[in-house]
């Protein structure tokens, strides 16, 4: 029993390892970030805890940092994060008759990144929800650390150093960059930036961002739609 859960957790954190590498200067950086827009070591812990979805927390600490509302940062992170609900079903097939607890313990791990590990590791021999659960947990672990770390870093960094002040740009840049794999991603992210710069000039407050972004996503499931059809009937 103990070899049997020793070779468990050599399994998941050997597989873990490679997606820790790419959280902990993510991580890190952060927490930099984080230090700048005013949290603090407490804060970042709970939002790693909490929430643990960078792209979705590099996002809620620049609004914070722009004195956008918690109504609208709460409801722009729930939407980036529905795709959670995506990966979570495509792997809940590999666990059938499992607990419940076991399930919300395991979903609340799934990443990007360990959701591609973990489906490619399932598709071949001797990989099982425990050595998912260890990966999950250990990259989680990772990612908390190297954003509270990132948090001191950032107290010895300069206000304005090292071209900090356009880091979180950069970030989203790539972000969206990395998005892109056909040419209606693209079509659909100038029309939410076109939404975006023109609902601002309307409306009051912050709401024109979740507004741009459903708008924008639904012209762009509309065109796909359209396009799916054209191919059927051409």
């Amino acid at each position: 029993m103990v070899s049997e859960r020793h070779c468990v957790v050599r399994d998941g954190l050997g597989a873990a390892w490679p997606v820790c590498l790419g959280y902990l200067p993510i991580g890190l950086s952060f927490g930099v970030l984080a230090q700048k827009a005013g949290l603090g070591p407490l804060h970042v812990l709970l939002m790693s805890v909490l929430v643990f979805a960078g792209g979705s927390q590099f996002i809620a600490v620049a609004m914070i940092g722009s004195g956008v509302s918690a109504v609208t940062i709460v409801a722009t992170t729930f939407v980036v994060n529905l795709r959670h609900l995506l990966m979570s079903s495509a792997m809940s097939v590999h666990f059938p008759g499992i607990s419940r607890r076991f399930l919300a313990l395991f979903a609340y791990g799934v990443t990007d990144e360990s959701f591609a590990v973990n489906m490619a590791r399932f598709r071949g021999e001797g990989w099982d929800r425990w050595r998912a659960l260890t990966m999950n947990q250990a990259a989680n672990a990772c990612w908390v650390v190297s954003t509270v770390a990132g948090v001191y870093i950032g107290n010895l960094v300069p206000p304005g150093a090292f071209g900090i002040d356009y880091a979180l740009t950069g970030m989203f840049i790539c972000l969206l960059t990395f998005q892109f794999r056909e040419r209606l991603h693209i079509i659909t992210a100038v029309v939410a930036a076109v939404l975006s710069v023109s609902f601002s000039l309307i409306f009051q407050g912050n709401g024109h961002i979740i507004a741009a972004s459903c708008a924008a996503a639904t012209i762009g499931f509309l065109i796909k739609r359209h396009s799916r059809k054209r191919k059927v009937h051409a």
